[in-house]
């Protein structure tokens, strides 16, 4: 990571947050895709930015990357505007389409986009960092997605930026290339860099991430380790086998507030966990029966459902 000049607040023993978002608004005539979102993302968190379709989570990426205005509200990258942030080389993005010449080699891109800055880490560096180096040669065009959302990381990664601001990065990859990526992305972590994505692979946020913020309707409605917004989802979920189950009886059953029925495996939702093996046990033939705590998806699907009966909201 570069070492450029403190800022007066390191000096004094504070830490400038990497991302500062204060009563952050944004409306589309009379749509409000971000409403009075405050959020502060401190400097080397890896933070997963959660919502479903419509939540405003791209607006609110967009307004980070300057490429929107709010309507109000402001937007600080480590004490500077969005523009000023990505001039100095401190901000870089990784989005989730767009922004590459198809005619000419993964090589030649790099170089190329290396040229518009000042200082940027070496293009054979960030090939090799971005598991690309072996088709350096290959033209744009001729790249799987999955390629070529490495090839948009390794663009970013020329500034050598102290935020990376990732937007779906890991879609169109296999599952190796996956697990690759996020490597890549947790040692540079690791070093520093401050990392906020935004993904529809739960599995992804509950695996990597620091620290999850969920928004819904452009609010933010949970924020804490991935351990706290599971908790959010109350009671545990059942598992059994049960051949020929009944679905709707299941879901039926007192406590039970969703049933599935797989082949012959059964899944049950539950606020009461123990009286529902009970009755599995005791008035079924079922077995190979396992509690478990709700999963980051039971917690997603709980929080942005609209239905709060049963959650608490934590925030920082």
């Amino acid at each position: 990571m570069r070492t450029d000049t403190l800022a007066a607040s390191e000096i004094t023993g504070t830490r400038t947050p990497a991302v500062l978002l204060r009563g952050l608004t944004k409306k589309f005539g009379s749509v409000t895709a971000v409403n009075q979102l405050d959020l502060r993302i401190e400097q080397g968190e890896v933070v997963a930015f959660l919502g479903p379709n419509g939540a405003g989570k791209t607006t609110t990426i967009d307004m980070m990357l300057g490429l929107g205005r709010p309507t109000e509200g402001s937007v600080e990258v480590y004490g500077l505007t969005p523009t000023e942030a990505i001039n100095r080389g401190k901000i870089a993005a990784v989005m989730q389409t767009g922004g590459l010449l198809k005619d000419v080699s993964v090589a030649e891109i790099v170089r190329m986009t290396a040229s518009f800055f000042a200082h940027t880490r070496p293009v054979a560096e960030v090939l090799e960092r971005a598991g690309i180096a072996d088709i350096a040669d290959r033209r744009v065009a001729k790249c799987s997605g999955g390629q070529q959302q490495r090839l948009r990381f390794a663009l970013a990664l020329l500034p050598d930026p102290d935020l990376m601001v990732l937007d779906e990065p890991t879609t169109g990859m296999d599952v190796e290339g996956r697990r690759d990526f996020w490597n890549a992305i947790r040692a540079d972590a690791q070093a520093g860099r401050t990392v906020l994505f935004a993904t529809h692979y739960l599995e992804e946020a509950d695996a990597y991430a620091d620290r999850i913020v969920l928004i819904r309707k452009g609010q933010v409605v949970a924020d804490g380790t991935a351990s706290e917004v599971k908790a959010l989802a109350a009671g545990r979920q059942v598992r059994a086998t049960l051949p020929g189950a009944d679905e709707v009886r299941l879901a039926a059953l007192p406590g039970v507030d969703r049933a599935e029925v797989r082949g012959e495996t059964v899944l049950l939702h539950t606020n009461d966990s123990d009286g529902v093996a009970r009755y599995l046990l005791n008035q079924t033939s079922a077995r190979d029966l396992e509690i478990t705590s709700r999963n980051l998806e039971d917690a997603f699907l709980a929080l942005t459902s609209g239905e709060d009966t049963d959650l608490e909201g934590i925030s920082r």
